[in-house]
Parts: C-alpha cells; structure tokens; sequence
C-alpha cells in the first residue's frame, strides 16, 4: 500500500491517523505541493485533480481523503468506524461532508494563508471557521463525540484541521468542549504523530 503524502496537509494526516489506527504498513511518498510534485505527470496520472492524498492499494487508486477514510475503514476496519445502519452512517457522513467544507474552506484555508503566506483575504476563511467552530462546540458540549457516541470517522475527519487552528492565528478560548475533546483524541493509542499537533504518546 502506498500513500501519496504532503507532510503538512490535514487532509493527508487522517489518513496517516486511520492507518496507524488500523495498524496498517504503508510506504509513504512525498507530494511536496509548495515544489509543484502535484504537477508531474506521474502524478497527473493518478490524480488529474492535482491534490493529496491519493492511496494506491495494490492497484486501487482512491483520491479525497473522505473517500480513502471510508475505504479503510470498511475494508480493514471493524464496523464501528462506519457502520451499515442507515442512520448511523448519515450521522458520519454528514461530518465527513463537514469537515470538506466548513472544516476545510474555514479552518484549513485560514491556516494555508498564514503557514503558506498565500495572497488571499482572511475575513470569509475566518467567517466560516467561526461557524464551524460553532457547530461543533454545539455539539459537544453534550457529548464526547461527533457521531455516535464513540469515535468514528466523524472525528477523525473533522480533527486534524480544528486542532492546528493556532497555525492560522484562531483562538479556542471560547471552546472549551472542542478543547475536551482534542485530549480525548489525543489521549487514544496508536496516534500518528504530525507537526503542530500535540503527541504526548
């Protein structure tokens, strides 16, 4: 198995968690998007889109770290991670959803124009991370999880990008059920490790 991998990227570190949550042996392949490797051809040729990740398992080649998530998921995982109820599976899908739009164009973008210096106007990126701040403040102030109950692919999806939020000059201190559950999280065995996360394992 082999992951096309930007070592910065939210996106790609769910990916990286999910494998080493399933004990999974990868080799890892640098896409170094700020070098353009996204535009070589070979890489073109797994992905037209440009972006990462992308997983080649033995031939098949998923991209969209929402699609690779939930492919693990039922092809490695235990039920749990992505159930076959039809509510259950909704209750996920509808973070997965979350963290690919909120999550992304708020809290990911707004990060990207700090780290990454890009040319860009942080107030609609921050408007957006405030909603989806809200959201999940919302939610978890009554419970541990974002779906379920239990961990799932919900937070998995919607966790690395949330937690790095400091690399895109965004305050927690008005979240403190966000902030409860990130050392729920990172409290869990068998976290990969990423820069700018905590990795107290």
């Amino acid at each position: 198995m082999k992951l096309y991998d930007f070592k910065h990227s939210g996106n790609c570190h769910k990916i990286r968690m999910m494998l080493a949550f399933l004990n999974i042996e990868y080799e890892r392949v640098d896409i170094d998007l700020l070098k353009k490797d996204q535009l070589h051809p070979d890489f073109v040729k797994l992905n037209p889109l440009h972006k990462v990740p992308v997983l080649d398992d033995g031939g098949v080649v998923l991209r969209d770290s929402a699609a690779i998530l939930i492919y693990l998921a039922r092809k490695y995982g235990k039920e749990e991670w992505y159930p076959d109820d039809p509510l259950a599976m909704a209750e996920i899908q509808q973070w997965l959803s979350f963290s690919v739009n909120e999550v992304f164009n708020g809290l990911a973008i707004s990060r990207a124009i700090i780290i990454f210096k890009r040319d860009m106007d942080l107030d609609e990126p921050r408007r957006i991370a405030k909603d989806a701040l809200d959201s999940m403040e919302h939610r978890l102030k009554d419970h541990d999880w974002l779906a379920l109950d239990r961990f799932t692919l919900a937070d998995l999806a919607c966790y690395p990008y949330t937690a790095l939020i400091h690399e895109g000059e965004l305050s927690l201190e008005a979240y403190p059920a966000i902030r409860a559950w990130f050392k729920r999280i990172e409290a869990m065995p068998n976290r990969a490790p990423m820069r700018g996360l905590p990795f107290p394992n």
